[in-house]
């Protein structure tokens, strides 16, 4: 046995008992506050409502089965869920050309490029949506643009409509998509794509056969950051959805201000495990795609 293994074993349970002495004192205080919340929250949804009594200290699965049964809140749940996928779908066709972009840029332009998608990021989910009700309101600039252009001849509506949801969810999700996949594509060796250009191939062959299984990982952390935010959204659809359009996010909210906590926990639960559900999914289908 050489001196480095005698020292390798000499030293492997010390540093493996360093590393949890270390990390095991912040893993605890997480997963408490993290574990904490949830099964108390679970354990609210298995409560049932009383007007009078608040909360009654039962075990009853009957908020799942209102939810499940009931076609208006089976709808907000669709909703929540193709709003989310068309807002993830905008953000990874648009964020990736930009991100390419920014990612071979080697001027000193790059660092205005990245602050410029950075800045968006300094303004609130509700600054940005009051924005957007300037631009997509009967009185404002989109709708009095095209009066004066003569291309409609009455106000165009867009606010309260899910298009102007969409449209606030994309500009808040943008800029985090942009990043993760920036980082990742300044990873690839930009030989690779001279090589394959070099062997004849075309733009889109290349992205096909080499930048889109390079940088799978990193577009699947960007699509599962994007739809998270997405799913859980609340500024954006309350200020530009109005209170005929409904997310899970607002439903819960409203829950709350009626005082039916076992309802609103309920509901929060089915929209957590919801996204973690796809979350994993999404995140096992692109290991099992990139290892293949």
């Amino acid at each position: 046995m050489t001196i480095a293994a005698t020292q390798t074993q000499s030293r492997g349970p010390s540093t493996l008992f360093s590393a949890a002495s270390l990390i095991g004192p912040a893993t605890f205080v997480v997963a408490l506050g993290v574990i904490g919340p949830l099964l108390i929250l679970f354990r609210y949804s298995l409560d049932r409502y009383d007007p009078r009594l608040f909360m009654v200290g039962v075990f009853t699965p009957d908020n799942y089965m209102t939810f499940f049964s009931d076609p208006y809140y089976l709808n907000v749940f669709a909703t929540t869920l193709r709003v989310a996928f068309i807002c993830t779908l905008v953000c990874l066709v648009a964020g990736f050309p930009l991100a390419y972009i920014v990612a071979r840029t080697q001027t000193r332009f790059k660092n205005i490029l990245i602050i410029g998608i950075v800045t968006p990021l300094f303004v609130g989910n509700a600054v940005r949506a009051a924005g957007w009700m300037s631009l997509l309101g009967s009185r404002g600039f989109i709708s009095v643009t095209l009066m004066k252009l003569g291309i409609t001849d009455e106000p165009t509506e867009i606010m309260f409509t899910e298009m102007a949801v969409i449209l606030g969810i994309i500009a808040v999700n943008l800029p985090y998509m942009v990043l993760t996949l920036q980082s990742v594509i300044e990873g690839v060796n930009r030989n690779l794509e001279e090589a394959a250009f070099s062997l004849g191939a075309s733009p889109l062959t290349m992205f096909r056969r080499i930048l889109w299984p390079m940088t799978l990982p990193g577009i699947a952390a960007g699509v599962i950051l994007t739809f998270i935010l997405a799913m859980n959204a609340y500024a954006t659809p309350v200020l530009l959805g109005g209170p005929k359009f409904k997310m899970m996010a607002p439903l819960v909210y409203g829950q709350f201000q009626l005082n039916n906590w076992p309802f609103a926990a309920a509901v929060a639960f089915i929209l957590m495990v919801t996204t973690l559900a796809l979350t994993v999914a999404a995140g096992l289908a692109t290991r099992q795609r990139f290892r293949n």
